[in-house]
């Protein structure tokens, strides 16, 4: 198909889909005697993969690791699943720090909001920093 029909289907802009196959997410492009690309009907998985894995927070070089080589739409089975468990490990972590982080700020709002009436606002704010800092290290 050529890329207007690919865009189409796809939901995707054509120069979208120019990028992806100059970063080599999209392979074995042919292209017609009047130099129109011909997408085989694979690609439109593999444009739905990518665009998922996107959203899941794959980089384009984390992508281009897991594209077919050869034909479209041969995946790597076992490389994608440990992609994916990757990609879930990390999401698990950064979640932990964003939960640690939201703990540290609600902590932070709480001494704002219940701030003793004989500590001024600069007082309050130097104490919730010193507080935040934590022991130093050294």
């Amino acid at each position: 198909m050529k890329i207007g029909e690919l865009a189409q289907r796809s939901g995707l802009a054509a120069s979208k889909i120019r990028f992806y196959e100059a970063q080599g997410l999209i392979r074995k492009v042919r292209r017609q005697a009047n130099g129109y690309r011909e997408y085989p009907p694979e690609v439109l998985q593999t444009l739905s993969i990518i665009q998922c894995a996107q959203q899941a927070g794959f980089s384009l070089e984390e992508l281009r690791a897991l594209v077919p080589t050869s034909e479209p739409g041969t995946w790597d089975h076992d490389e994608m699943i440990a992609s994916l468990e990757r990609k879930i490990g990390q999401i698990e972590s950064m979640q932990a720090r964003l939960a640690q982080s939201k703990l540290q700020l609600l902590g932070v709002v709480n001494s704002i909001r219940n701030k003793p009436a004989d500590v001024s606002c600069r007082e309050n704010a130097e104490r919730l920093m010193t507080s935040l800092a934590g022991p130093l290290d050294g």
